[in-house]
């Protein structure tokens, strides 16, 4: 990467800064007011990075210079924004304002006051009784964060120590690393390349599907590094970022809910000790960056609760909405229950604000048509139903202004907006009988739940087996499991693919059901926003088993319902933790053996988080692949260490050949991404590789006496079928190359 290629890539970074600056809340007592304006510019900038893709594609300009111009646009404008912000700040900093008295949220799912409260974020233990100011400059910022440094425990420092330090490990992997997952090399990537190599957004022919039909929001994130670098180097940055987006926003969502200060760091503790975070966070994978949009979702959802939502807030949900579904569409089903209660507490406070008591009348007499209660009702709310149905409505205009290109583009290609049929009928449910989602549910759980103990999952997964024989449901029907994949399947290993989580899953697990069964045992005050909360969490688990099928890596698929789950299990801790201190005598005793049992499971966590990060699978710091001792081709062949050679024999042939065409022979799950590398001009511009195969109807394949080399993987007898009569083929192992006579 050259010099000017890591200016440029600092200039997204540089914007989104800015524009954190420029998007802090106005008014006093948001909670985490800074956490909030990340949130915010983390979804315009994430808006702005996918339009311009889109803008930029359909005018065939998906250059380095279009970009780069694109960029320093953002740049400028998020710089005056962030002017305009500060100047309009300093006119207001002198002022100091005590911080409101905290009114519980569950005022609004509960029936309570109407009156808008404002939360403040608390503290270690309780609210913070401190004045505070409507802004604060940087200076000010280090202030506050050193005076929480010297006010924290030995406790929260530990937790604080132990987060930063996995996040600084997972950074410097990610910048070691070479982009190295299985289905970066077949899809992700190579899908980048096409685009780069057209200029544009179209549709090729391919004979691996997914790279047309997949949603490509992560992608479009890849190609902005990708023209302006040149290269890959900064790919993992991408997961690594929206893992730590994650983090900030999980604990705010905690302290929405009522979390202390404790409370969100053992939120975010268990989120960035998890496995699956752990190594997708220095991957090209896209499960973490779609949790982030779905978690952007639910803080905008727990600011509706307390007050009628805004304009701008509204375009930010919109926003969440479309860059979830453009990423990965799973993840709607998380963000569906989340709208759904976001629309129902502005309907109870546009009614709750209908049957206020209003006060005393001019004249000292009672109100008319006074209630059984004694307040006033007015008739029902036209405007605030209005209002609420025209949010509803924007929302889905600016999701479908982020999403609708793609989508447009697969209907127009396949007769239908999620793709062919091999697409539709793979991965989701075919059968929704209860017998078959309960199955599908436990084989689930089965597999997020796997330890290295293989007598437990052995034990686990026949008795699954015997009780789907006893409802009359093939644990094994292709109806509901995913491929030809066969249940169970190991997967406590830390591979990034599909590492079970069974400590953050039983920490989610028992924070769900206390919310559920016992909100006021976390929080008396915030019982109803808890309950509202949990029931979002059970919904989208239950409908992610009743549309997903299982399969192998379903631990990945189902990420962001841990990441959205994971504030409860922080809560809950706080609260067991608060609750051994205020029971002394024998009830204390058994806290103290509750508490000692969850002090346990956080140690075992942070074991578990270091072990992923230090020996996990495709990039590990120490041992055999480490990214310190494995050469930066070797890395990106972890998966398959015996493909590195092949690959470059068949290459050098082609590229010694003179050959300028080349066809592509592959099947559905072939790495195809070597070839973009590999075959590149010698000035660093793409190869023109064309695919001998295609699974798309409109689009036919390049006929093979059209190229000057074939470069194939995989079948060698599906190599054979399309090589022309009297060219050499040559083949070793996975990799086989043809040329022409005379070449």
């Amino acid at each position: 990467m050259s010099a000017g290629g890591s200016l440029l890539a600092a200039v997204p970074a540089a914007g989104a800064l800015l524009l954190t600056v420029a998007m802090r809340p106005r008014e006093v007592g948001a909670v985490a007011p800074l956490r909030l304006a990340v949130v915010r510019a983390a979804l315009l900038t994430g808006v702005y990075a996918v339009l311009v893709v889109e803008l930029l594609g359909a005018l065939h300009a998906l250059t380095r210079p279009a970009f780069a111009a694109a960029w320093l646009l953002f740049l400028a404008a998020a710089a005056t924004a962030a002017g305009l912000r500060q100047r309009r700040a300093t006119r207001t900093a002198p002022t100091l304002t005590a911080a409101p008295r905290p009114v519980p949220v569950g005022a609004v799912v509960s029936g309570g006051s109407a009156d808008p409260p404002a939360a403040v974020e608390r503290g270690a233990t309780g609210p913070d009784p401190t004045p505070t100011r409507a802004v604060r400059a940087p200076s000010g910022l280090l202030a506050v964060a050193l005076d929480a440094w010297r006010t924290a425990g030995r406790g929260e420092r530990l937790l604080v120590g132990a987060i930063g330090g996995l996040v600084l490990l997972e950074l410097l992997v990610a910048l070691l690393a070479e982009p190295n997952n299985f289905d970066s090399q077949t899809y992700h990537l190579p899908k980048v390349e096409h685009w780069v190599a057209q200029g544009d957004l179209d549709f090729w022919p391919t004979a691996i599907h997914r790279q047309v039909t997949i949603p490509p929001g992560a992608e479009y994130l890849l190609l902005h590094l990708r023209l302006l670098t040149g290269g890959d180097h900064l790919y993992n940055l991408v997961q690594w970022a929206a893992g730590v987006l994650c983090l900030l926003v999980v604990a705010r969502i905690t302290a929405q809910l009522g979390g202390s200060r404790r409370a969100q760091l053992l939120t975010a503790f268990v989120l960035a000790t998890t496995p699956m975070v752990v190594l997708q966070a220095t991957s090209t994978q896209t499960d973490l960056f779609c949790a982030a949009w779905v978690t952007c979702a639910a803080t905008l959802v727990l600011d509706g609760l307390r007050r009628r939502t805004g304009w701008g807030t509204v375009l930010g949900l919109g926003a969440a909405t479309g860059l979830t579904a453009v990423t990965k569409t799973s993840g709607l089903i998380a963000v569906g229950p989340l709208l759904l209660l976001w629309g129902l507490a502005q309907l109870r406070l546009a009614l709750a604000a209908s049957t206020a008591t209003p006060g005393p009348t001019a004249a000292g007499s009672a109100p008319p048509n006074p209630t059984a209660a004694g307040g006033y009702r007015r008739p029902w709310p036209v405007g605030g139903l209005a209002r609420t149905v025209g949010a509803s409505v924007l929302i889905l205009l600016v999701a479908a202004v982020v999403v609708g290109p793609f989508l447009a583009r697969v209907t127009a290609e396949f007769g239908h907006p999620l793709g062919p049929p091999r697409l539709r009928e793979s991965i989701p449910m075919e059968r929704h009988d209860p017998q078959s989602i309960l199955v599908n549910a436990l084989r689930i759980g089965h597999t997020a739940f796997d330890t290295p103990l293989a007598p437990l999952r052995r034990a686990g997964a026949e008795a699954i087996i015997d009780g789907a024989g006893a409802i009359g449901v093939d644990p094994q029907d292709r109806a509901i499991t995913f491929g030809r994949e066969i249940f169970p399947e190991p997967a406590w290993y830390p591979d990034e693919d599909r590492v079970a989580f069974p400590l953050t899953g039983a920490l989610v697990l028992i924070g769900a059901v206390v919310a559920l069964a016992r909100p006021r045992r976390i929080d008396p005050e915030q019982a109803g926003p808890l309950r509202a909360y949990a029931v979002v969490v059970l919904a989208a688990v239950l409908l992610h088993t009743s549309m997903i099928k299982w399969q192998p890596w379903g631990n990945r698929l189902i990420l962001y319902a841990v990441v959205l789950a994971v504030p409860l299990a922080g809560l809950w801790l706080d609260a067991l933790f608060r609750r051994r201190r205020a029971n002394p005598g024998r009830q204390g005793a058994r806290r103290s053996v509750a508490t000692l049992t969850a002090v346990t499971v956080l140690a075992t966590s942070a074991l578990a988080g270091v072990l992923a990060l230090s020996y996990g699978f495709p990039r590990r710091l120490v041992g055999a692949g480490s990214v310190f001792t494995t050469s930066d081709w070797d890395t990106r062949f972890l998966r398959r260490p015996q493909w590195a050679d092949e690959f470059r024999w068949a290459a050098t042939a082609v590229r010694d050949s003179g050959a300028g065409r080349i066809g592509l022979v592959q099947q559905n799950d072939n790495w195809e991404y070597p070839w973009w590398l590999l075959l590149r001009q010698p000035d660093g511009g793409s190869p023109d590789l064309v695919a001998l195969q295609s699974v798309l109807p409109e689009r036919p394949p390049a006929d093979p006496a059209s190229v000057d080399a074939i470069v194939c993987t995989g079948s060698r007898p599906a190599c054979t079928k399309l090589v022309p009569a009297g060219w050499r083929l040559e083949f070793r192992g996975y990799v086989g190359y043809a040329l022409p006579p005379g070449r």
